[in-house]
């Protein structure tokens, strides 16, 4: 269908979903360092696949600054069930959390 976007495996960051001609982060980055979209999408690719190769690996990734990313384990535990109410077993699996550095903190 004509006009219709497509979707290339990539996720698009709105930073203020709220408005309809918000720039991606990859226009953001593609107009600081003077790079084109292109580029940009691909420098965000790259990071991604490296945080996630080295997350998986069982590694950190700091961003000295801006923050931290680390893989935890989260216990398996019993919830509940909000429409029937019953009980049921949620089991235990490995989550990613940001941890914020403290320029980050401070600039927010």
């Amino acid at each position: 269908m004509p006009g219709r976007p497509v979707s290339r495996g990539r996720t698009t960051i709105r930073l203020s979903p709220e408005e309809d001609w918000t720039p991606t982060l990859a226009t953001l980055i593609a107009k600081e360092v003077k790079l084109t979209n292109a580029q940009a999408v691909a420098t965000i690719d790259a990071f991604t696949n490296a945080v996630q190769k080295t997350l998986k690996k069982g590694g950190d990734v700091t961003l000295v600054g801006f923050g931290t990313f680390k893989v935890a384990k989260r216990a398996a535990r019993t919830g509940v069930n909000p429409q029937t109410k019953a009980k049921m077993k949620i089991p235990a699996k490995k989550v990613v959390k940001f941890v914020a550095g403290k320029a980050l903190k401070i600039a927010v």
